[in-house]
């Protein structure tokens, strides 16, 4: 609670630090028009008094109104946009676990040969590589070029147009872990009680599945964060493939200077992020007793 709270005051006041206002995009109104409309949303009040209304708003879970789409609620459009993030981002999610695990594990095991180089260069260049370049690629090579997929849209979210969103956002992640996964893996089979189980004999199967548990703790402990801007949307991604995720609500707020809108985007993402956290926390703590506290 104490992080949300700074979260929240830290994002209030620095979103009104910006120049020009919620209104000041659009033509210009009458000073009598201006000033009614600046007290029908409250903005004419001190900036303190705002702040401490929007915080009892907040705990009521209240997130105001939109100043830029009049006839929805910020709880409205943050609804809309939701599920269709944390769609394209639980699929990336799955899918650069999957990938990045299962090759990270398989170059451990086998240092030195073909699939760890191919790891090494793929994991490098899958972290080198930013997603709005990996995005233009797969939408010339497999929308325009070959023509299996379409290069934007949701369409309710037909599987077609999953397709490309979720390899541009698995691919960087799934580097990640597959290079954390290789390196955690390899310094946990050349510890001391790794090559004791081997002295006794134990099969090759048994002795990779007990060194990959500890050897994940690294990989666990990234996953809050990873989860939690995978599942909240990617503001790149979703802007390049025509998403109606969280990503593009965020910055059709910002542009628009939709206070209300950018705080609840702010918030939304905030929770996730220390909930996701705390869960990583407490799956290390299960992996690791070393970890517990005790009491």
């Amino acid at each position: 609670m104490p992080t949300l709270f700074a979260v929240v005051t830290i994002s209030f006041f620095l979103i009104r630090l910006a120049p020009g206002g919620p209104f000041d995009l659009e033509r210009p109104l009458a000073p009598a028009a201006m000033a009614a409309l600046r007290k029908t949303y409250g903005l004419d009040q001190p900036l303190p008094v705002q702040y401490l209304r929007y915080l009892g708003a907040l705990a009521r879970g209240d997130f105001g109104p939109s100043f830029s789409f009049r006839d929805l609620g910020v709880a409205e459009l943050l609804a809309r946009g939701l599920p269709v993030s944390m769609t394209v981002g639980g699929l990336a999610l799955v899918l650069a676990l999957v990938l990045g695990i299962g090759f990270g594990a398989g170059a451990a095991l086998r240092p030195g040969g073909v699939l760890d180089r191919v790891v090494g260069f793929g994991a490098g260049l899958g972290v080198a590589v930013p997603t709005f370049v990996v995005a233009p690629l797969l939408q010339i090579v497999f929308g325009l070029g070959l023509r299996w997929l379409p290069i934007a849209g949701w369409e309710g979210g037909a599987p077609a147009h999953l397709v490309l969103p979720v390899l541009t956002l698995a691919l960087p992640q799934a580097g990640l872990l597959a290079r954390l996964t290789r390196a955690s893996l390899r310094e946990t089979l050349a510890l001391p009680h790794v090559r004791t189980q081997r002295a006794m004999g134990l099969p090759a199967h048994r002795i990779a599945r007990h060194a990959l548990r500890g050897a994940l703790l690294p990989v666990v402990a990234i996953l809050g964060a990873t989860a939690a801007s995978l599942l909240t949307g990617s503001v790149v991604v979703e802007t390049l493939f025509g998403l109606p995720g969280l990503g593009r609500t965020f910055v059709d707020g910002a542009l628009n200077r939709d206070y209300t809108l950018v705080m609840g985007t702010v918030v939304l993402v905030g929770i996730c992020v220390i909930a996701f956290n705390l869960v990583a926390d407490v799956a290390c703590a299960l992996l690791d007793p070393r970890l517990r506290i005790a009491r």
